[in-house]
């Protein structure tokens, strides 16, 4: 049999590096396991502001993660770059299986994250970071006094976009249909916001611009016609904020005992602990109120102290 870690990690995000840290350092035997690059989201991120302790003159999440990554190697994680695609996470021992082979451990801390759902607009890819944004928390300070939009109808995206209009100049909700699907109490806030404006039966069909995101063009689904919306000549930039919900990273555990939520997202306790004994998840791929890179991190190490106290418990 391979090797029996005492904590395995899926995922090298900021809650699975968080985890991995806090793993190294109490001294046990830790794997993280990530099948792309370290980050999650935030390795897309250019530039952030709001994670206590970075470095105040600029930083980027490429540079965050960095860190956080030197930070696991020195206390002695292990790690594998693969995709799990079959799990056995009863017993005492947990078993990940990949096309490469199997890995074995104690416990197993999931912190595969979430993404975010796609506008679905010709441009939205190569514009995300440079104008095209889902997260209004973390970027809504780089649009102080620009014009932005927000696509999506429901309690979230109007939620977003009362945010949003603390900061930009003019914030206008993008919908396909005729009315929001939002809670009524936020949707009579949203209404009384002289900040915010509607535009009904509209869906973005693409953006664009020379660098910077500064065009895009919008169809009225029930008229068939087409609009070119262009940034203000003074301002050069506008943008566009994505908040039609998010998918979390959780279809390998479709049909395992596993408990998910109906919308794929797995429930924890405050402590981290998932349905199962000796499994808990960490970060965006949870239940919670607030994805950000600090409660990510702030997850992880719940996550390993719990785990720590587990395998105490077996001795």
């Amino acid at each position: 049999m391979s090797k029996v870690y005492d904590v395995i990690v899926l995922g090298a995000g900021p809650a699975g590096l968080a985890a991995g840290l806090y793993a190294g350092r109490a001294r046990l035997s830790v794997l993280i396991i990530e099948k792309g690059q370290d980050g999650g989201q935030i390795a897309i991120t250019d530039e952030i502001e709001n994670y206590p302790g970075q470095t105040v003159e600029g930083e980027s999440g490429p540079s965050l993660i960095a860190r956080m990554t030197q930070q696991c190697e020195k206390f002695g994680c292990e790690r594998v770059s693969d995709t799990i695609n079959e799990v056995e996470l009863e017993g005492a021992v947990k078993v990940l299986k990949s096309s490469k082979g199997e890995y074995h451990g104690k416990t197993v801390i999931i912190a595969t994250g979430a993404f975010a759902r796609p506008i679905g607009c010709k441009g939205e890819k190569e514009f995300l970071g440079r104008g095209v944004s889902y997260c209004a928390t973390c970027d809504a300070n780089f649009f102080e006094d620009f014009e932005v939009f927000v696509v999506g109808g429901g309690d979230s995206a109007v939620e977003e976009a009362m945010y949003l209009t603390k900061f930009a100049r003019k914030v206008t909700i993008i919908h396909r249909r005729n009315e929001l699907r939002a809670a009524k109490s936020i949707q009579e806030k949203a209404f009384k916001n002289e900040k915010l404006h509607f535009m009904w039966d509209t869906v973005v069909e693409e953006v664009g611009g020379d660098g910077m995101l500064s065009t895009m063009t919008v169809k009225n689904v029930k008229t068939g016609e087409t609009t070119v919306i262009n940034a203000d000549e003074e301002d050069g930039l506008m943008g566009v904020f994505g908040f039609i919900g998010t998918i979390p990273n959780t279809k390998i555990f479709e049909g395992t005992n596993l408990k998910l939520d109906e919308r794929g997202y797995i429930p924890t306790d405050d402590n981290m602990h998932t349905n199962i004994p000796g499994v808990f998840a960490a970060g965006d791929v949870r239940v919670k109120s607030l994805r950000q890179v600090v409660t990510a991190a702030a997850d992880g190490a719940i996550a390993t102290t719990q785990a720590e106290a587990y395998l105490n418990s077996l001795e």
